[in-house]
């Protein structure tokens, strides 16, 4: 681990961080967080891309997805937005030998939710789900907050390790503070 990048733990040591009630919620949920922010945002729910090209991962991430360093992957960087305001910040990485075959459509999703994709499709599989607590010194921090007006000392984020069409993508989402401020009308 880096200085740049964040402690990352499974969900069973979640439980003993101090995690504000109504986001562990939000954390904890292995379902589609695509589909619970439609649900949530009573159906005004957008996805903004904000950048899509070709990176090097942090290192957290090249040893999640098993490339090796100074290999780059297509990262989409992507605001989730309920009611034209950000609630979730997700970095996704794929690997240029995932970008193959069934998967090769990956590379065209602009605005559309790779969620709803992930999870409709019955092949795909979630293995490795960890949490952690980004503080201004990481760079998912930095990233997540980037177009944010106001400050926050520390933010929550998760990140799935998916095998979609037999091939690895890593997901990261970050929890931004609108999340919990949101009201259900």
């Amino acid at each position: 681990m880096s200085a740049f990048d964040a402690r990352w733990m499974p969900l069973s040591q979640l439980r003993y961080a101090c995690v504000d009630r109504s986001l562990y919620g939000w954390l904890s949920d292995n379902g589609s967080l695509t589909q619970r922010l439609i649900e949530h945002c009573d159906g005004k729910f957008e996805v903004r891309l904000r950048s899509q090209r070709w990176k090097a991962p942090l290192l957290s991430e090249s040893r999640l997805l098993d490339m090796k360093i100074g290999e780059y992957a297509m990262v989409r960087e992507v605001e989730l937005l309920c009611n034209g305001t950000p609630h979730v910040y997700a970095r996704t990485l794929i690997p240029k030998s995932s970008l193959t075959g069934r998967a090769s459509h990956l590379r065209g999703l602009g605005s559309k939710p790779l969620g709803a994709l992930l999870f409709s499709d019955p092949t795909t599989r979630r293995s490795a789900i960890e949490y952690a607590r980004l503080l201004a010194s990481h760079r998912l921090y930095q990233w997540a907050m980037s177009s944010m007006s106001e400050m926050e000392s520390e933010l929550w984020g998760r990140r799935t390790l998916f095998c979609y069409a037999g091939k690895p993508l890593l997901v990261n989402e970050i929890f931004l503070p609108a999340i919990c401020e949101h009201k259900r009308r």
